[in-house]
């Protein structure tokens, strides 16, 4: 349809009904300057203070589905009317000083063709939605380069730029200003006389942050600018020592008795040896009566710990106990509100999925100017950070190098980056994930509605080439299991929840208060989950998933697995050096809930023994085998076998029917041969345990084809 500027009969000063004024959004009136105020014949007429401008024209006429004439009014006219319809909130309207600077940036990069005007109406739009600046958001969408922005910024300020790509600094002088207010200003110094300090800055420091500098330095200043992702890198290599000190030995030497960089206390080792001695002197002098002893009792675990899965499934079944979050919630989301979201992103030899894995942060529903994205890369790995240097990406793309130190792990890498976070939530994702676009707003506001002693959001996992063989349909089956049934379960009745190593959303501050991850802890999820029950913290989940790829290769899988398996071991140990205060602290239905899930991972050592014999048996008929089962063991034993077999093919049959996986379900009735190798994988994790502890197995990712679509 047409606009044209006129003159009407209906006035601007009349008053404006709430209801077609609202036509449009608030912050598209304020950022363009336009409001509609009536209707004439059919036609709204939308007051306009620059009716001849080509964008405002296609903003207006693609949000609203009527005939609309566009009728010229002053700034101020259209100001106090919007002012009127959307009351404004303190602080959250735009000062005639803010959008002359967003006007005369905006006709800089389009007057010299360095923008085009679709691309300026997109960050314009976006603009009215957060209230970020405009360059920022141009440099996010690749309109523009941060040089260019840079450049642009210096003229509008009249400051100096500075160079920092092949910049040396004197890490004396750099050093000058505290880490900690480095990192929060992006400032950093690069040069000194004694009358004056040269610092390099992201942006303009207001006046109580260059007070803040000044005291901090001891010395007047001069602010240079300099390119965000090169001022980022400079003050990595400045701070880098710290940054590994922390991230290695900060809860080991805050908390040891929360860290897994000791396997066995002396304690746990003098406990283990009794007990050795005693089950030996035992089958010295009963030896049938032992070994029927240790039958019983590993019966009777298998049979708690398989009614407690069960327990939990007929819990979640068929109900939703998960935080819900509608999409109308997320659609009346103010993205002014929108808090800066850190993510986290482990990779290690995953060279060919950087460029995937940019495109699906990309296409995040959530402004990118309030994103802080952290690529954790280990200082060995050449192939995968000259990958990311080659995308040349923008400055919410943080390459973090992590330097060679051990253990080289995941937690390790991820506490390296938490120390560089500046969002006051952050989630981890891993280099193949594929959340929901929405998930990140779904966690804020399911934040917004938890108790306020959640301090995590757990996402549900599941995988996306569930179908490409029998191996990554069984791993479907089991996240279904665990993730829609089990975890909700245990969420729901607040019990200690060990959380999914990827889609967990942190209250940073929390995180960072706690120590974070447990760098010797091979499945530092799981850990962290506990250690936040045990603070008083608790986990919620929301019915948001993001998709993984199964591991569909069997030593790939066993790797993974063995790893996963190791660190409950470790997890059990670290939690009950002192049972009596795990007990205290988490209460009697927390502390058996902690065992029997962690018992679960014991409980896959016991299978190939107990088939073993069942096997022999059944060849041989074996009569020592037949007196190790008598009357109550013989009934316990048979019911392990009957219901433990029975409720992990259920489990597995109900998580998938419960997420409408139906394609796949008929292949959790072959669960068992599953229950195999996970097997396998426990018996190679557990000898890891006494022979490399901290060894991270690295999980191969990109096997399946689909995934460099």
């Amino acid at each position: 349809m047409t606009t044209t500027a006129t003159h009407t009969r209906a006035r601007l000063a009349d008053g404006v009904p709430t209801e077609l004024g609202r036509l449009l959004p608030e912050g598209i009136c304020r950022t363009f300057r336009v409001l509609p105020y009536a209707v004439a014949d059919g036609t709204v007429l939308i007051a306009v203070a620059e009716a001849d401008d080509p964008i405002t024209r296609q903003v207006v006429e693609e949000r609203i589905d009527r005939p609309v004439q566009l009728v010229r009014h002053t700034g101020n006219e259209i100001s106090a009317a919007i002012d009127l319809v959307y009351p404004p909130a303190e602080g959250a309207v735009e000062t005639a000083d803010e959008r002359r600077a967003r006007v005369q940036m905006a006709r800089m990069l389009t007057s010299s063709g360095l923008v085009a005007n679709e691309q300026l109406q997109v960050a314009m739009v976006e603009y009215s939605r957060t209230g970020d600046p405009i360059g920022d958001i141009l440099v996010a969408h690749e309109a523009i380069t941060e040089d260019v922005l840079v450049a642009a910024l210096s003229e509008l300020h009249q400051m100096q730029r500075v160079g920092l790509s092949d910049f040396t600094p004197d890490l004396e002088v750099a050093r000058r200003l505290p880490e900690p207010l480095a990192q929060r200003l992006q400032a950093i110094p690069v040069a000194a006389t004694d009358e004056l300090v040269l610092l390099a800055v992201a942006r303009p420091l207001d006046a109580e942050q260059a007070m803040d500098v000044e005291e901090a330095l001891g010395s007047p200043f001069r602010q240079l600018l300099a390119n965000r992702t090169e001022l980022d890198q400079l003050i990595q290599h400045v701070h880098s020592a710290h940054y590994v000190e922390v991230s290695t030995v900060a809860l080991m030497e805050s908390r040891p008795e929360d860290s897994a960089s000791v396997v066995f206390t002396g304690t746990q080792k003098a406990l283990g040896i009794c007990v050795g001695i005693a089950v030996l002197l035992c089958a010295v002098v009963w030896p049938l009566g032992t070994l029927i002893g240790l039958v019983a009792a590993c019966s009777l675990l298998y049979l708690l710990v398989s009614v407690y899965k069960f327990q939990l499934t007929f819990r979640a079944l068929g109900t939703h106990l998960e935080t819900d979050v509608t999409d109308e919630d997320i659609a009346a989301l103010d993205e002014r509100t929108l808090p800066m979201y850190t993510i986290l992103v482990p990779l290690y030899k995953e060279a060919g999925i950087v460029r995937r894995l940019v495109r699906g942060i990309n296409e995040l529903d959530y402004p990118r100017t309030r994103l802080d994205v952290k690529l954790l890369c280990e200082e060995d790995d050449v192939d995968t950070i000259e990958t990311i240097r080659s995308l040349n990406l923008p400055p919410h793309f943080h390459l973090v190098v992590v330097p060679d130190a051990l253990p080289k792990t995941k937690p390790k890498a991820c506490n390296y980056g938490l120390q560089l976070a500046t969002g006051s939530f952050c989630v981890i994702f891993d280099a193949e994930d594929r959340p929901e676009p929405n998930q990140l707003k779904k966690a804020y506001i399911a934040f917004q509605r938890v108790a306020g002693n959640v301090a995590c959001i757990q996402a549900k996992l599941n995988h996306f080439n569930q179908n490409q063989n029998l191996l990554t349909a069984w791993f479907a089956n089991e996240y279904s299991m665990h993730f829609e049934l089990v975890l909700p379960a245990m969420g729901a009745a607040g019990s200690p929840i060990p959380l999914g190593g990827t889609s967990n959303h942190f209250i940073t501050s929390v995180l960072r208060e706690l120590g974070a991850w447990d760098p010797f802890n091979v499945t530092e999820d799981a850990d962290l989950g506990i250690r936040l029950h045990r603070e008083g913290y608790r986990t919620a989940m929301i019915d948001s998933t993001t998709l993984e790829e199964a591991n569909s290769q069997v030593p790939n899988w066993i790797r993974q697995r063995s790893r996963w398996i190791k660190g409950y071991y470790q997890t059990w140990l670290v939690h009950m050096r002192r049972p009596g205060t795990l007990l205290r602290e988490t209460g009697i239905r927390g502390f058996t809930s902690f065992n029997l899930t962690m018992a679960n991972a014991f409980v896959l050592l016991l299978n190939p023994i107990f088939w073993t014999l069942t096997t022999l048996y059944v060849l041989t008929q074996w009569g020592l085998i037949q007196q190790l089962f008598p009357g109550f063991v013989f009934y316990a034993a048979s019911a392990m076998l009957f219901v433990g077999n029975f409720v992990f093919v259920y489990l597995n049959v109900a998580g998938s029917l419960q997420r409408g996986e139906f394609g796949i379900t008929r292949t959790a009735l072959l669960s068992p041969l599953y229950w195999g190798l996970m097997s396998w994988a426990a018996w190679k994790g557990f000898i890891q345990l006494f022979t490399n502890p901290f060894y991270w197995e690295k999980t191969e990712h990109g096997l399946d084809a689909g995934d460099h679509a």
